[in-house]
């Protein structure tokens, strides 16, 4: 049986989501064009078989999706991996799982906002990138607050313009290919150049899966969503499989006009992040360059959109709970949203964002430590999935493939990220493990002495 959607009108968000605005918000918070940051890395770590990656990559994730999908059912609730460790395992874990997913849902919006920032100082210099990063951050901040549905549409609307973007990109590609040929074989993109390596590939896999941190926001809106949790389950696979699509596709045009090679790129580090960028230019010209640098300018701001609306709602749930501060509990009589959460995801990233795009290391340092706080949760969500089927045995009989196969090949996909991250990343992530454990304890302790008093 699924615990309770509570009913009382401080905690009690509106259903007015459709599925459509659900996946948008998943599909935004990935951003379509994910791999155009990555995918010098990624052909030069593959040996070329960047296709490969995006494919084996999905494959992976998906376990984490059909995980999401087994608990949003059980748990239809604001919180998203919080609330499904707090019901698959207990109290704490379940706090240990909301405090990791805060350190992501924090920080990679803020990683967003600063995307935006510098290409929109690149595209207008005279104005510091530190105020088109907040003013970028203000402006969304904005459409979130105005309501959820307002919000959807607005990213709905940016969204298209990302989508023909990369339409824009399929379709010059495909001209090019017809006109010039490939600059590469035609299966390189899913063999490798001069021959398939398979733990080649498999590393390139472990960086390849934080292209998809995102799409797990869709369960933050179960209590928003028209039509239950089923729409939402059906939300988070049909956003990772289209994502996958989408990357696998454009990975594979860009490695075939791809100017350079996986070795001059490998030989090269310092040209991987441009790596796309020289495609467009050197198969359609530039005017291609700054459609798609405008695209992820303005698609970022509305990714960052989507996560500081995932990071209200899992402090709004955490709250309700009486893990964090009451006030973030409150919900807007108006326009329906959590808005003192909202406002508090909201204050945090500003300050992330503004003091990153103030230093020259800025973009390093947030990238450096976004990812980890999500692996965490994640690994959490499958172990929650047998903690609920399994030991719990809540749901009756158990299914060796949902229920043990699939959480436990999660588990182990999530963990070789964690251990493949950056030691900045595992250490920023231990510290703020450590933080919220002493928080957790500070909080038992309280209440131990609240039941003495009333004793």
């Amino acid at each position: 049986m699924s615990p309770p959607v509570p009913a009382d009108g401080d905690g009690t968000l509106r259903r007015t989501l459709t599925f459509r605005d659900l996946v948008v918000y998943g599909l935004l918070f990935i951003a379509p064009m994910a791999p155009v940051g990555v995918f010098g890395t990624l052909d030069a770590r593959s040996h070329g078989a960047v296709a490969l990656v995006y494919v084996v990559a999905t494959a992976a994730m998906a376990l984490t999706a059909l995980s999401y999908a087994q608990m949003v059912r059980v748990a239809p609730r604001a919180g998203s991996v919080y609330t499904y460790a707090r019901v698959g395992l207990g109290e704490g874990a379940g706090f240990v799982a909301g405090w990791m997913a805060m350190l992501d849902y924090l920080l990679i919006p803020a990683v967003a906002y600063l995307f935006s920032g510098i290409a929109m100082h690149a595209l207008v210099p005279a104005v510091p990138q530190w105020v088109w990063t907040a003013l970028a951050v203000v402006v969304t901040t904005g459409l979130n607050l105005s309501g959820v549905r307002a919000a959807a549409l607005a990213g709905f609307l940016v969204l298209a313009m990302e989508i023909a973007v990369l339409a824009a990109f399929v379709v010059a590609a495909a001209v090019a290919l017809a006109q010039d040929g490939p600059r590469r074989g035609w299966l390189s993109p899913l063999t490798g150049e001069g021959g398939f390596e398979a733990a080649a590939v498999l590393g390139a896999v472990s960086v390849a899966v934080l292209s998809y941190l995102g799409f797990d926001a869709i369960a933050s809106f179960a209590e928003e969503a028209a039509g239950g949790s089923e729409k939402v389950a059906r939300a988070v696979v049909t956003c990772l499989a289209a994502a996958g699509v989408l990357f696998t596709l454009q990975t594979y045009l860009a490695a075939l006009l791809a100017p350079m090679s996986p070795t001059d790129l490998a030989a090269n580090p310092s040209t991987q992040g441009a790596a796309f960028y020289e495609t467009v230019d050197a198969a359609t010209g530039p005017w291609l360059h700054d459609l798609v640098a405008a695209s992820k300018a303005i698609g970022a701001a509305f990714a960052a959109l989507a996560g500081q609306a995932a990071a209200g709602r899992l402090l709004f749930a955490m709250a309700r709970d009486r893990r964090l501060p009451a006030l973030l509990s409150k919900v807007d009589s108006g326009s329906g949203v959590p808005r003192p959460a909202l406002l508090a995801s909201a204050s945090v990233t500003l300050l992330a964002a503004v003091w990153a795009a103030r230093r020259d290391d800025g973009l390093d340092r947030l990238v450096s430590v976004v990812d980890v706080g999500a692996l965490v949760a994640f690994a959490l969500l499958h172990v929650s999935v047998i903690g609920w089927f399994c030991v719990r045995r809540h749901n009756g009989r158990i299914n060796p493939v949902r229920h043990v196969t699939i959480p436990l090949l999660g588990l182990a996909v999530v963990t070789a990220v964690i251990v493949e991250a950056a030691w900045t990343a595992q250490l920023v992530g231990a510290v703020w493990l450590a933080a919220g454990l002493t928080y957790l304890t500070a909080q038992h302790a309280r209440r131990r002495r609240r039941t003495t008093d009333h004793r």
